[in-house]
């Protein structure tokens, strides 16, 4: 799994990068969208569609600076108001987090029992602008600092939970815990630091009071699903779209690019981290997934550099049972490969199409399918076909009409995003999300969504 040293230097650089001057993000935000409403020339359409691809990401940047700085005035006097609304109620009066001052340190990291060789994280102050401005009180300041890290937090909080929607929300849950704490931080502790402490806790008291358990499938009456041993069932599992992912690694510093390696990113690994206890899959995540010291781990979870030491070798080999047997090599290309890009178009045309034995010749022997939260699943390319072939044939009572697909990626994998044009209407609309897992030459796992998050891809809800 990736691992990595984060040098001072470049620490330096990119909280310069990451962190505006107080005060700064929202009118340089607004200079920049007028200089590029400026340059639209819509008699250049290839050029005008990147032009307004680009605007839409800056006020969609815009948009969220906004709605943090809307949300924190309105729950000055409130915690966490927006998230709170949605929960179940807890088990425990009391979470089982709390998000000290970062300056404190559990009493048993001393140098002597720190025996992690990486190197630590800078612990140097951030500068006295940005800390002052974290204190102020200053909601646009405020929401400007943590903006540009949304989207790696995001990515932590959907290791953590499993769901892209639900990261969504910790997300939201740590900025405002962070505002309503904002007192807190001193700046012995980088800011990025700071919030990741945070976005972890909020993600153990989400887990706390959501107990999600990863099951097996079961036979679903009247359906062959073939007659291999049911996969693992985590209903709660999401796609992550890899035009998010680009936002955090369009930086040079390598905590980044190894926060969103492919390795990590593979559904076969959230779904497997997904069986380890929470406390076990945090120490797993900073440790081996964000290259984070034991030290600095034990301060994030309040745990000693003993128990965070014993967890990760709990963590590791349970991590590997639940990982499949092929799956041993973790050095991958970054983004799917030509190959695999050529066999997904392959995939969709043959769909399109409705050519069954194209599809049955881009499978593996022992290929999977589920469909998360659904209970459907499939072990074996008979049984797939077997559940394929009457749906997409106009002769059969399973009919259930014509296809199109059109390419994404999702989790670092190809993807195919599929319309469905029902018999006797004219709108082919969102119908599923196949991620495919591709392993030499051949598809060995498709992991089929729900469309609701296709707007989270770009992709259009009919076409």
């Amino acid at each position: 799994m990736s691992k990595y040293c984060s040098p001072a230097c470049r620490q330096k650089a990119y909280r310069e990068r990451q962190q505006p001057a107080a005060g700064a993000a929202v009118p340089d935000l607004i200079a920049d969208i007028e200089q590029r409403v400026r340059r639209l020339a819509p008699q250049l359409p290839e050029a005008f569609y990147t032009d307004v691809t680009d605007l839409a990401s800056t006020v969609g940047k815009l948009r969220r600076i906004a709605q943090l700085a809307r949300d924190a005035a309105v729950t000055e006097n409130v915690t966490l108001a927006r998230v709170t609304n949605k929960r179940p109620e807890s088990v425990t009066p009391a979470r089982v987090t709390e998000d000290h001052p970062e300056n404190v340190t559990p009493a048993a990291v001393t140098e002597e029992n720190v025996t992690d060789d990486a190197v630590t994280e800078t612990r140097e102050g951030e500068n006295d602008e940005v800390t002052a401005a974290v204190r102020a009180g200053d909601e646009w300041d405020f929401a400007g600092l943590v903006e540009p890290f949304r989207h790696e937090l995001q990515v932590h909080c959907y290791r953590m939970v499993g769901s892209y929607d639900d990261a969504e929300d910790m997300v939201q849950e740590t900025f405002l815990r962070a505002w309503n704490r904002r007192d807190a931080f001193e700046g012995r502790s980088t800011f990025r630091a700071w919030l990741y402490r945070i976005a972890t806790n909020s993600c153990l008291d989400f887990l706390r009071r959501n107990q999600r358990r990863p099951q097996r499938y079961e036979p679903v009456p009247g359906m062959d699903s073939g007659t291999a041993e049911p996969p693992a069932r985590v209903t709660w599992l999401q796609p992550y779209p890899d035009a998010l992912l680009e936002d955090v690694a369009s930086t040079d510093v390598e905590p980044e690019r190894a926060a969103v390696s492919r390795e990590t990113m593979e559904l076969v690994f959230l779904a497997a981290i997904q069986h380890l206890p929470p406390r076990q899959r945090a120490v797993l995540i900073l440790r081996d997934v964000l290259g984070w010291p034991a030290a600095d781990t034990a301060e994030q979870l309040d745990m000693t550099v003993a128990s965070v030491n014993s967890a990760l070798q709990r963590a590791r080999p349970a991590l590997r049972r639940h990982l499949p047997e092929r799956r041993g090599d973790w050095t991958m290309p970054a983004r799917p490969t030509s190959e695999e890009r050529e066999i997904l178009q392959r995939y969709m045309d043959a769909a399109d199409q409705a050519d069954a034995a194209v599809v049955a010749e881009l499978l593996s022997e022992d290929v999977v399918l589920t469909m998360p939260p659904n209970p459907f699943w499939f072990v074996g390319r008979d049984a797939m076909m077997a559940f394929i072939k009457p749906s997409i044939d106009p002769a059969s009572p399973h009919f259930q009409g014509t296809w199109k697909h059109l390419p994404t990626f999702a989790n670092r994998m190809p993807a195919a995003a599929g319309y469905l044009r029902r018999p006797g209407t004219t709108v082919y609309r969102a119908q599923v999300l196949d991620v495919l897992r591709i392993e030499g030459g051949r598809i060995v796992e498709i992991t089929s969504f729900e469309p609701h998050l296709f707007p989270a891809f770009g992709l259009p809800l009919t076409l």
